[in-house]
């Protein structure tokens, strides 16, 4: 062999060695939903729902609360760096940042909200027809910025990302006395859900989106709170909570399949951040953590937003033992481990 030869060899070698790192296929992440993926679109609201203030985010970048509900970075933010893109996906109703910002991701979801607009109004915040509304805004910016052909293009290789859905349920459903109970039974509510995404899917599809993540909901009868409300049961996790979650899901899951067929051109992945989220639950030693059942902020029990404040004494020092931040969020640490696992198990289609 000749030498030159051999230095090709090994140069091949050290290509076919480097880290594996996503290609550029996926231009964008653009998210919609609830407080799973809000990056802090609820900040400016007249809601109570709100994060932008510690000890949230006392772990992101520079220990700063940004309206996400969580110690520091959401799964959305993950994902993006998994792609390559940024490490953050900023909100769009954020001041601090403009479309040059947005071109490589944006984030409409709003904490609270739901895909039935009854339970948006719950705590006041932001509709999902509304976070529709405000990607059309950002794809005529988008346009005026990089042009209508670049933008076009940037909008139809970027990854759309759907998380939500447990609103309607634990804020809704099960929470407004004479509500939606009383018009549904939880079968028929999971169905009139599954109808609005859909035409939320087709409508994203019109506008565009040729790539989608639809994320289920995860095991609602193990976030803190719900445990704690069912102390009758010694504070273990709601069944009833979580076959409606898993029933749920299925049905998603089977729209999915649904609009692959329908849809031509379009891909849809379904996020199953349900199977994650059990796992670690019930076994939370075997992911590094030492607490599942309580959360991080305050008395981890009942507190989230205004109610998970840096006046209580109670929060604990290390986010990263506790799979939960506040009682119905991740921590950052959990929140690593399900947008691994998403990408692992159904986002590779899009690498």
């Amino acid at each position: 062999m000749s030498l030159k030869t051999l230095v090709l060899c090994l140069s091949l070698l050290q290509i076919l060695l480097r880290p594996h790192k996503a290609s550029a296929k996926v231009t964008a992440i653009i998210v919609f939903g609830d407080s799973t993926v809000d990056a802090g679109n609820n900040n400016g609201l007249s809601t109570i729902l709100k994060s932008n203030f510690e000890p949230y985010g006392r772990d992101f970048e520079g220990g700063r609360p940004t309206g996400r509900f969580s110690n520091g970075r959401i799964p959305t933010d993950f994902i993006s760096e998994a792609f390559g893109l940024k490490p953050s996906v900023p909100a769009y109703l954020d001041p601090a940042y403009g479309i040059k910002d947005f071109a490589t991701g944006v984030c409409f979801a709003s904490a609270g909200t739901g895909y039935d607009n009854a339970t948006s109004d719950v705590l006041s915040v932001i509709p999902l027809w509304k976070e529709l509304d405000y990607f059309k805004d950002y794809q005529a910016k988008l346009k005026s910025y990089l042009g209508d052909q670049n933008a076009t293009a940037v909008l139809s290789e970027a990854l759309y990302v759907m998380s939500i859905g447990t609103n309607d349920f634990l804020e809704n459903y099960y929470s407004i006395p004479g509500g939606r109970a009383a018009q549904f039974t939880v079968q028929q509510y999971q169905d009139f859900l599954v109808g609005i995404s859909e035409r939320f899917v087709v409508e994203l599809y019109r506008l565009g989106a040729r790539k989608l993540d639809l994320t289920g909901v995860p095991p609602m009868g193990c976030l803190p709170l719900e445990r704690a409300m069912d102390f009758m049961a010694g504070s273990a996790c709601n069944e009833e909570y979580n076959r409606v979650s898993r029933e749920f899901n299925r049905k998603l899951e089977a729209l999915v399949g649904k609009l692959n067929g329908r849809l031509k051109g379009m891909r849809i992945a379904y996020g199953n951040a349900y199977e994650i989220v059990s796992q670690v639950v019930q076994k939370p030693d075997s992911y590094g953590f030492e607490n599942a059942g309580v959360a991080c902020c305050a008395t981890g029990v009942f507190e989230m937003g205004y109610m998970c404040n840096k006046m209580n004494p109670f929060t604990c020092t290390d986010a990263n033992k506790y799979v939960f931040w506040d009682a119905f969020h991740p921590t950052e640490k959990m929140n690593q481990l399900v947008a691994n696992y998403v990408m692992k198990n159904n986002l590779m289609v899009f690498m």
